[in-house]
């Protein structure tokens, strides 16, 4: 079966075909980088670290693209508030990005763009809408986009320019006259160049034909992801929070300047809730990478998330955190049953584990019909101690980036007591019961327990995992 993928521009699932043959070609909407990645953010980044694995190991050769937007208003008051440069601030939150997409196993892109990085070519693409008459000056010195003058403006959210209107004009009665002090035109039209403004600093502007601005978060990605990728590529990624307006605003101002369309696949993945509800500062349930890392190993928050589809609504819970990590457990346990193999050989596709495997993740990315796989063949290991079944078990888990430490290592991480001490307690218990004192040998279990080790009698002795 061919790979299938849901196209939110089409509305409908599509076979994938690349625009050249064996190469996929992805961007993805990556951090406006002013904090530290919360959960939302790890939800989006696992959705496409997974379309990114998949399409390598249906042995495409991909290119993937993943932005850092490092100039924006919120960069520029945190920077300022903590009397730092703008540099300064993006640079300290790259790189706690890095490691906490790190913790959690999301693989590092083909490219990385930063946005300050290509001001040259947002400029360019900006005075190619100008020529065309799709962009104008306005009277506070920005450069907006004139939504009106883009045909095909609402396709990708399925609205039309009235509809969208009349949603703005719900949502602030006095939308033409802030729209008039703005300097638009319409109050649908978007800034594309921001003019300087007196208060700013110095590194927040930058010289063009327009003079000192910076670019609009839009123009951003349009001009990064053409000049990574080229003028047209497969796939381009994000929440589903950004269908409308940014990927909306992208389209409009990306075809508006090409004169052909630019993207042939859009992907969105779900909301993310905590406990059934928006995740919201202003709720008190807003949490950080860091902040679920300090309870949660980063291979048991990876595998919470692939066990939801990348398309559904994401329920955040610590009662569903601990499913997951008792489930991922159980995976753990069963190769360690096979053997614990090490080598993640070929992965022969006509194996019927495989086979069914393959065909869940061709179908749209469903990570919970292949996880629904990976118990099965745990199921299969645990009856027969098979290790071809546990190998071909881990190799499988291996394209969706789980299962490949030593069993006994993920199984006795965090138990609180070190190594050394667990089996001097073990062999006071082999002695206790070697001198028939059972009361003994319970108490010493128990105690072990009680610290977070539990023990498992073998017919080849006594080994324990984290309880």
């Amino acid at each position: 079966m061919a790979l299938r993928i849901y196209n939110t521009l089409t509305r409908r699932v599509e076979d994938f075909v690349p625009i050249e043959p064996g190469h996929a070609r992805m961007y993805v909407c990556g951090m406006t980088i002013y904090d530290l990645c919360h959960m939302g953010h790890a939800r989006m980044m696992m959705a496409f670290d997974v379309v990114y694995r998949w399409l390598q190991a249906s042995g495409y050769q991909v290119t993937y693209v993943r932005n850092i937007t490092d100039i924006e208003d919120k960069i520029i008051r945190r920077a300022v508030e903590r009397g730092i440069s703008i540099r300064g601030l993006t640079d300290e939150m790259i790189s706690a990005m890095r490691q906490d997409l790190g913790a959690i196993g999301a693989a590092p892109p083909t490219h990385e763009p930063r946005a300050t990085e290509y001001v040259p070519q947002m400029l360019s693409m900006i005075g190619t809408l100008e020529q065309k008459g799709l962009a104008y000056r306005a009277s506070n010195g920005d450069v907006n986009f004139a939504v009106r003058k883009f045909p095909g403006y609402g396709k990708l959210s399925g609205k039309s320019i009235d509809d969208l209107q009349a949603g703005a004009g719900l949502a602030d009665r006095d939308l033409k006259s802030k729209a008039q002090a703005e300097g638009k035109q319409d109050p649908l039209d978007f800034v594309l160049w921001k003019a300087a403004k007196p208060e700013e600093p110095a590194d927040a502007k930058y010289d063009g034909a327009y003079g000192p601005g910076r670019p609009g978060w839009h123009i951003e990605c349009s001009a990064m992801s053409c000049a990574v990728l080229g003028e047209r590529f497969d796939i381009h990624g994000g929440g589903m929070d950004l269908q409308f307006p940014h990927h909306e605003n992208e389209i409009a101002q990306s075809e508006g300047a090409l004169g052909h369309p630019f993207v042939n696949y859009w992907l969105h993945n779900g909301f993310l809730n905590v406990d059934n509800e928006k995740m919201s500062k202003s709720l008190g349930n807003f949490f950080t990478i860091r902040d679920v890392l300090q309870r949660y190993d980063g291979e048991t928050l990876r595998f919470f998330m692939l066990r939801t589809h990348y398309r559904s609504p994401f329920n955040f819970s610590d009662a569903n955190l601990d499913d997951a990590r008792s489930a991922l457990r159980r995976l753990y346990t069963a190769l360690e049953a096979g053997g614990s193999p090490q080598d993640n050989a070929a992965i022969d596709w006509q194996q019927p584990a495989a086979a069914a495997f393959k065909a869940a993740m061709d179908d749209d990315f469903n990570t919970p019909g292949a996880m629904a796989v990976l118990f099965e063949l745990a199921g299969e290991v645990n009856r027969s101690g098979s290790t071809e079944a546990a190998r071909t078990l881990r190799a499988l888990a291996g394209t969706l980036g789980v299962l490949q430490q030593v069993p006994t290592t993920y199984l006795r991480a965090g138990s609180g007591l070190s190594e050394a001490a667990i089996n001097e307690r073990i062999e006071a218990r082999n002695a206790a019961k070697k001198a028939r004192d059972f009361a003994a040998a319970d108490r010493i279990r128990d105690e072990l327990l009680a610290a977070g080790v539990m023990l498992k009698d073998t017919p080849q002795g006594t080994t324990w995992v984290k309880a």
